[in-house]
C-alpha cells in the first residue's frame, strides 16, 4: 500500500515537473520573439532647427462685403405704365441704352396740345409784331402777345421733355443685378424699377469698431481676406464715416479694391486691421505633422528624435506658431517628419 501511494506522488511530481518545464519553455519563446521584434531603429539623417521666439504684428478681424463702387436704382421720372422691359437681370448695359418704355399717350396728348398752343401763339405774334410796327396796336398789347408766345413756347418744351422721360435708359456702363418692377406694373418718381452696377470697380465695406477706430487712416493700404478666392488683397482706404451707427457703435470704412479675376459683389470678406506687436515661439511649417486630432513635431535630444504634442497658432509666411509642446532654442526636426518615430536616432546634418 505505501508502494503504491509513493509511486502515485512521484507521478505527481512528474507532472508537475513537465507542465513547470513547459511554462518556462513558452516564457523563453515569448522573450526570443520580442526580442525579435524590438530591433532597433535605424539612424536617419535629418535637418533641425532651433525654435526661437519672433515678433510679428497682431491684428484684428472686421467682416464686410464686397461692393460695387458705381451703382444706382433706376426710377422713372414720370408716373405711367411700363410698356415693355427691355433688360433682364445679369444682362449687361451700355450708358444710354433702353431698358424700359411707359405707355406715352397721355403725355402724347399733352404734347399735341402745347403744339397747337405754340403754333397759336407763334401766329398771334406774327401777326401782332406786323400791327405794332404799323402803329396799329399799342406797345402793351404787342408785349402780351409776346409774353403769350414765351409761355407757349416754354410749355412746349417741357411736353416734349416729359415725352422724352417714357425711355427709361442705362445711367453708366454695367450690369443689371435686380429687376424691381414688371410689364404693366404702375411706376411713378420715387418707385424702382430695375437696379444696375459696375462690376470693374469694386470695394470692400466693413463697421468698425469703436476701439479700431483710430487704427485705420484714409489713403492706407490694408488687407482683405476673401475665402471664396482664397486670396489676401491689398485695399486703399478711400472713405471713413466721421460718426459712428448709434445702434452697432460702428464706423463704416471703404477701401477700393484691385481687379482680380472671382472677385464679385456680395462676397463675403475679412478686413485686417493692425493692432499691436506679439512674441510667439514660431517653426517652419514642414515640422509640424496632424495625426488624427493630434499635431507632433520631433526635437532632437543627444542624437534621439523625441516626439513631443504640439498645440500651434497662426500662420506667418513660412511659419507656424508653436503655443505649447517646445521649448525656446530647442532643436525642432524639419525633414522627413512623417517617417520619424520616437526615440530614433539621428544625425543632424
Amino acid at each position: 500500500m505505501m508502494d503504491k501511494n509513493i509511486k502515485q506522488g512521484l507521478r505527481v511530481v512528474l507532472i508537475l515537473a513537465a507542465i513547470i518545464a513547459v511554462v518556462f519553455t513558452g516564457c523563453d519563446r515569448k522573450h526570443e520573439i520580442q526580442r525579435q521584434t524590438s530591433a532597433p531603429l535605424p539612424t536617419v539623417k535629418v535637418k533641425a532647427v532651433p525654435a526661437s521666439a519672433k515678433e510679428r504684428q497682431a491684428y484684428e478681424m472686421v467682416v464686410g462685403t464686397v461692393r460695387s463702387k458705381t451703382r444706382a436704382v433706376i426710377e422713372a421720372k414720370i408716373s405711367g405704365r411700363i410698356e415693355s422691359l427691355l433688360a433682364q437681370p445679369g444682362q449687361t448695359v451700355k450708358a444710354g441704352e433702353l431698358l424700359a418704355k411707359l405707355d406715352a399717350r397721355e403725355i402724347q396728348a399733352k404734347v399735341e396740345q402745347a403744339k397747337a398752343v405754340y403754333e397759336q401763339a407763334s401766329s398771334d405774334l406774327k401777326r401782332y409784331t406786323a400791327l405794332y410796327e404799323s402803329k396799329t396796336v399799342t406797345q402793351a398789347e404787342y408785349e402780351a402777345r409776346v409774353a403769350q408766345f414765351k409761355v407757349a413756347e416754354a410749355n412746349l418744351k417741357e411736353a416734349l421733355t416729359m415725352l422724352g422721360y417714357i425711355e427709361v435708359t442705362a445711367p453708366f456702363d454695367g450690369v443689371i443685378t435686380r429687376k424691381i418692377s414688371d410689364v404693366g406694373d404702375l411706376v411713378y418718381p420715387g418707385k424702382p424699377i430695375l437696379e444696375i452696377e459696375d462690376p470693374k470697380y469694386l470695394r470692400f465695406e466693413a463697421n468698425v469698431p469703436e476701439a479700431l477706430y483710430d487704427k485705420v487712416k484714409l489713403n492706407e493700404k490694408y488687407t482683405v481676406i476673401i475665402p471664396s478666392i482664397n486670396e489676401e488683397i491689398q485695399g486703399t482706404v478711400s472713405e471713413i464715416a466721421p460718426v459712428a451707427d448709434p445702434n452697432t457703435r460702428t464706423f463704416l470704412v471703404k477701401l477700393d479694391l484691385p481687379q482680380h479675376k472671382g472677385l464679385r459683389t456680395g462676397q463675403f470678406g475679412r478686413l485686417k486691421i493692425p493692432t499691436s506687436h506679439s512674441a510667439a515661439l514660431r517653426v517652419p511649417l514642414s515640422a509640424v505633422i496632424v495625426r488624427g486630432q493630434m499635431e507632433i513635431a520631433f526635437v532632437v535630444e543627444t542624437n534621439v528624435a523625441r516626439m513631443r504634442l504640439v498645440k500651434t497658432g497662426d500662420k506667418v509666411g513660412n511659419e507656424i506658431e508653436v503655443l505649447s509642446g517646445i521649448e525656446p532654442n530647442e532643436k525642432v526636426i524639419i525633414t522627413d517628419v512623417a517617417q520619424l518615430r520616437d526615440g530614433q536616432p539621428v544625425i543632424v546634418e
